[in-house]
């Protein structure tokens, strides 16, 4: 039985940024599929209540794909300033799917 690897991350971003963020994690997916076949889910989520809400949801085929997403050149270019556009530290929570 293969486990995947998921996370889901809260991302509240500042209104001033939030085209900004929503541009680096447009560009961040389609790299994301374009170069890691092990990333079966990677998708971006707006609140319909608050525009300023997102949610990031990631499924990798198990650890090791999930460990070369953390390390992959464009994550390491991106992801410093997708934070900077956040209002707030972001939620990250670490799930387990089975089957």
């Amino acid at each position: 039985m293969t486990i995947a690897r998921s996370f889901i991350a809260k991302l509240v971003t500042k209104p001033e940024k939030r085209d900004e963020f929503i541009a680096l994690q447009t560009e961040l997916k389609a790299l994301v599929a374009a170069h890691e076949p092990d990333a079966l889910v990677y998708e971006l989520l707006q609140s319909d209540d608050d525009p300023d809400v997102f949610h990031c949801v990631a499924t990798f085929t198990d650890q090791a794909a999930f460990d070369h997403h953390m390390g992959i050149d464009f994550h390491d270019r991106l992801v410093p300033p997708i934070l900077e556009c956040l209002a707030s530290e972001m939620e990250l929570g670490f799930y387990k799917s089975h089957g």
